[in-house]
């Protein structure tokens, strides 16, 4: 049983998987942050644009 211990505690492979599943975590959840920001702006952008379109008129010519 302690050969299987000491054996356990040494083991590193399991140490770097944790350490992916992090960094994985915390990548994915700024990009989530970003994407949040990002379709927020656009919605806004939108909206203004929208709001011009209607009230432009364009020249006749006249």
């Amino acid at each position: 049983m302690e050969r299987f211990f000491k054996k356990f505690v040494s083991e590193e492979k399991g140490a770097i998987t944790v350490d992916w599943v992090v960094l994985v975590a915390g990548v994915l959840s700024l990009c989530a942050a970003i994407i949040g920001s990002v379709q927020t702006g656009t919605s806004e952008l939108t909206q203004g644009t929208g709001e011009y379109l209607e009230s432009y008129e364009p020249f006749d010519g006249a």
